[in-house]
């Protein structure tokens, strides 16, 4: 625990934020996860904050966090959000969690009127306030622990001034009679729902350089696309860790026979020959009929 926040990684702290927030009427909920490392969006972080404190809730611990399902489905308690569509999604599909009475300061103040809508320049427009909060944090690496200062810092500006801003924003919408509209658009956030990414099937042919592939090697490039997006969704790793745009195009361009011949063209790291070499020599093998 330090200053305004609580790091929740056991059972103790786990009952101190249960009082808090089980009693608040108000709190504000966010999370951090990795949607760029992996096929899968991975949460790492569940941060909500109450008037007192901002409570950090690690899900790598595999604590019992169910009591928060009781306050999320509790219409009693209003759970403010910034876009907070993914959160809702990812929280749904790993605990089972349902929602009831959002508030989300993004699609409110876009119903408001404001132009440019990112957590910092909403709160920047309304509240006066301003939060450095760079792109580069935000595609950190959440799953490490521990966190650096810096990500807890950052964790813990995402809802700092959430229920500030619920509180403003919340009057202009009564002011401008748009009350009920944005409680149809926020009743759209707690519906939401998590699904798997799906293949785009002519994906190939907008890749850089497909469009100066021949027909043969055209059906190389499909063949290897498909087979990145199964590998991708069967070892949960994003695509591009797997085989970056431009090496399926080398790959389609040539031929190989045997995995001496696919390590000689030095289009892969020793490291993805021994991951996938197999599988990319029988991929394009079958491509070729």
């Amino acid at each position: 625990m330090t200053g305004d926040w609580m790091w929740i990684d056991d059972r103790k702290k786990i009952e101190l934020a249960r009082r808090d927030i089980c009693s608040s009427d108000v709190i504000a909920v966010d999370t951090e996860y990795d949607s760029f490392r992996y096929f899968r969006e991975k949460l790492c972080l569940i941060q909500i904050m109450t008037g007192r404190q901002t409570y950090l809730f690690d899900p790598f611990e595999h604590l019992d966090f169910s009591f928060l399902g009781d306050v999320f489905a509790d219409d009693r308690i209003t759970k403010i959000m910034h876009a907070g569509d993914n959160d809702v999604r990812i929280l749904k599909r790993d605990y089972g969690f349902f929602f009831k009475n959002i508030f989300d300061t993004y699609r409110a103040a876009s119903l408001l009127g404001c132009q440019y809508l990112s957590l910092s320049n909403v709160v920047h427009h309304y509240l006066g306030i301003s939060l450095d909060k760079s792109k580069k944090m935000q595609r950190s690496q959440w799953e490490t622990r521990p966190l650096s200062e810096e990500q807890l810092r950052y964790a813990v500006m995402d809802t700092k001034h959430l229920i500030e801003l619920y509180n403003v924003l919340n009057s202009f919408l009564l002011r401008h009679g748009l009350k009920e509209k944005a409680f149809s658009s926020f009743t759209g956030v707690e519906t939401i729902r998590w699904t798997e990414k799906t293949l785009d099937q002519w994906g190939f042919l907008r890749i850089p350089g497909a469009d100066e592939l021949n027909d043969i090697q055209l059906r190389r490039l499909e063949a290897l696309f498909l087979w990145r997006f199964e590998t991708a969704r069967r070892t949960n790793r994003a695509r591009f860790m797997i085989l970056s745009d431009t090496v399926l195009i080398d790959l389609s361009r040539e031929t190989f026979d045997t995995l001496a011949s696919l390590n000689g063209s030095g289009i892969l790291t020793p490291q993805k020959i021994r991951d996938f070499g197999q599988e990319i020599l029988e991929t394009l093998k079958t491509a070729d009929g």
